[in-house]
């Protein structure tokens, strides 16, 4: 890989981290972006700087065993995450956020209601991961078992993880898993009714369908 290559990409991590705070799925530095370069480096924001501070020098790498091969800043707290979405999964990006509504709605069920069609997107029914101290093993683990054959996962009273091939799409699926998390509050909250929700059946029609989206005709 070409140094070019690795500033392009901590260029786009930093504007996708400012973006997260802009856009009010964290608060200053709660949150964490990572973003794989060529086979087995990682680039990932740093612990405790905020995302408005960050420049080039500031760029931060470690390899898939989290040792840093770049950069003086330490590496965010929640590395451990990232680095077993790495190695378990052809993830190019990592985004993880404490986006309100997705945190709120972890501490209520154990997997988000099927309340939009777009839970195809992240591969089915979005699971909620057993609560575990941040920063730990314990929550990568739980993570992982929550992630089996999805590409997001909420994880209890703490926030969200997507990954993707892009961080432009590991992005987007979190925004989109925000976005379904609030739709259902809003609809279990009026009183006296209860969302309609899809079934597996449906939803399985949908993730069909969306296997030809986009493609030519």
């Amino acid at each position: 890989m070409t140094q070019d290559t690795i500033a392009r990409t901590w260029d786009t991590l930093v504007a996708t981290a400012r973006r997260t705070v802009a856009e009010g799925l964290v608060v200053g530095t709660s949150g964490n972006v990572s973003a794989r370069v060529g086979d087995d480096l990682v680039l990932v924001t740093p612990s405790g700087v905020p995302y408005d501070r960050l420049t080039p020098d500031d760029a931060v790498a470690v390899d898939l065993d989290g040792t840093r091969i770049r950069g003086r800043l330490a590496p965010t707290s929640e590395l451990p995450m990232h680095l077993e979405i790495y190695r378990r999964t052809t993830a190019r990006a990592v985004v993880h956020t404490h986006a309100v509504h997705a945190t709120a709605v972890s501490t209520l069920v154990t997997e988000l209601p099927l309340i939009h069609y777009m839970a195809a997107a992240l591969g089915g029914p979005v699971r909620v991961a057993p609560y575990a101290l941040y920063g730990t093993e314990e929550l990568a683990d739980a993570m992982l078992r929550a992630l089996d054959g999805r590409t997001g996962c909420l994880l209890r009273n703490h926030g969200t993880v997507t990954y993707g091939d892009s961080l432009d799409q590991a992005y987007d699926r979190t925004a989109q898993l925000e976005w379904m998390c609030r739709v259902w509050l809003t609809a279990s909250s009026v009183p006296g009714h209860a969302p309609s929700l899809l079934s597996a059946a449906e939803l399985h029609e949908v993730a069909e369908k969306f296997r030809g989206y986009g493609r030519p005709r």
